[in-house]
């Protein structure tokens, strides 16, 4: 049976599965097994050990239960809040402000881990709550926290860009410094959509007087509290960031270090309750399991779909074509857009970059650029309904209720922010490349 064909199977099996509600991993992980045995016998079970000894021994995915017990920490000590009441002060009292602040400090949160799935879980479990309580759309809510969790991938240290450097062979600090600039624009155009849709819709987005009413009093000390309470909530995750960037500590020790921070600041505030740790190390046990699970099936997915030859499918359909350069550039960004359909941002880095950038040199682009592209796309690839990896994430967070048609319409316009940025830098390069230029030549 061709490639071609056993890709059709699988995402048309996939897409039936998630019609019945049946549970992410298992649909993902089970189908691929099923139709392996059926086209390879029983060996294919093999992948499924395989699998579970690079997954879950994995050095970078400790970083997900550390961070989400941060979270989980920060949330229910009230420190989570902090953050955000400061951030709103301030911001002032603006329609949409709430969601404003989840995008600086949900992207701050996932620029700690520098991977998608435990800056949307970890964000998710400060920032929904509080929008939520304030009455915020839900839709917009979670969108608000895809779209911020989910730009840890483009604001450095990210892991994906790491990786990208080191399997092409190019500077890791010019990828950072790549990547600042459309990462700032991001922000930006994300900010302008909440301002403008919150003003369109007034009722998505209440005003935090309307739904908390003694907040507008604060004076004297009160505020001075609130203040001093958020600015060192926010000053922990610099501190964690801060460790990456120094290099002092990888991801995974600058989680225990954030751990470690919120205890403290919990205790310090006096905020800190023996029976808060039972509470969080349960919360975190249930999310990290979700995660893990969904981790584990998508993985076994990715791995069979690698093993049906699908890199050597694509590297053969490039190379047949005629085209102009910068429709080849296209092509390689729909073909990693829809890669992020079924495969999660490390296989898509590790996958396209040592095939695609030296084809991109060889026409005359800088790979710093086609990097920072590669970056941008699997960030929208990811959160791309029907399949995108980061959408079960969000699914793993948010209230039992919600489906993911829900999911698919409260991330799409965020989707299309992300896309606008990628046309952006895909025009004028100068977005990318000025920063890198500028500092190291």
């Amino acid at each position: 049976m061709s490639v071609e064909l056993l890709t059709v199977i699988l995402l048309f099996c996939i897409l039936i599965f998630f019609a019945l509600g049946a549970p992410v991993g298992l649909a993902l992980g089970g189908i691929a097994m099923l139709v392996g045995y059926f086209t390879w016998g029983d060996g294919i079970f093999n992948v499924i050990p395989t699998t579970v000894e690079a997954t879950f021994f994995s050095f970078i995915l400790l970083a997900i239960p550390l961070y989400i017990y941060m979270g989980q920490l920060l949330t229910h000590s009230g420190i989570g809040d902090a953050m955000f009441k400061a951030s709103q002060m301030m911001i002032g009292r603006i329609r949409g402000s709430l969601a404003i602040s989840v995008v600086f400090i949900c992207s701050m949160i996932g620029a700690m881990v520098g991977i998608i799935g435990a800056g949307i879980m970890s964000s998710g479990s400060i920032a929904l709550k509080p929008m939520l309580d304030a009455g915020y759309n839900r839709r917009l809510a979670l969108g608000t926290i895809m779209a911020g969790g989910a730009l840890g991938i483009l604001i450095p240290p990210s892991i994906p860009m790491i990786m990208f450097a080191a399997s092409t062979q190019n500077s890791v600090g010019r990828m950072f410094l790549g990547a600042m600039v459309p990462a700032l624009v991001t922000i930006t155009l994300l900010i302008a959509y909440i301002v403008i849709s919150s003003r369109l819709n007034p009722e998505n987005a209440p005003l935090l007087s309307e739904n908390n009413p003694g907040l507008p009093e604060l004076k004297g000390k009160e505020k001075l509290r609130v203040f001093r309470d958020g600015f060192l909530s926010i000053g922990l995750i610099f501190v964690v960031l801060g460790s990456i960037i120094s290099g002092i500590a990888t991801p995974t020790e600058s989680g225990a270090l954030g751990v470690a921070g919120a205890i403290l600041l919990a205790i310090f505030f006096k905020r800190f309750k023996l029976g808060m740790i039972k509470t969080v190390g349960l919360q975190t046990g249930i999310l990290v399991s979700v995660a893990m699970w969904i981790i584990l099936g998508a993985s076994v997915f990715s791995n069979f779909h690698l093993l049906m030859g699908i890199q050597g499918m694509i590297a053969n359909f490039t190379h047949g074509l005629d085209l102009p350069p910068i429709m080849i550039i296209i092509m390689f960004q729909l073909i990693m857009l829809f890669l992020g359909f079924i495969i999660d941002e490390f296989i898509i880095v590790l996958m396209c970059a040592p095939l695609f950038t030296p084809i991109a040199v060889s026409l005359g682009y800088d790979p710093i650029w086609f990097g920072v592209l590669m970056i941008i796309n699997i960030l929208i690839a990811v959160q791309t309904p029907p399949y995108g990896f980061a959408l079960f994430y969000l699914k793993g967070i948010a209230p039992p209720e919600v489906g993911m048609g829900e999911i698919y319409k409260s991330v799409t316009p965020f989707i299309l922010v992300n896309f606008t940025v990628l046309v952006i830098c895909m025009v004028f390069p100068e977005i990318v490349l000025w920063l890198p230029d500028k500092i190291m030549g």
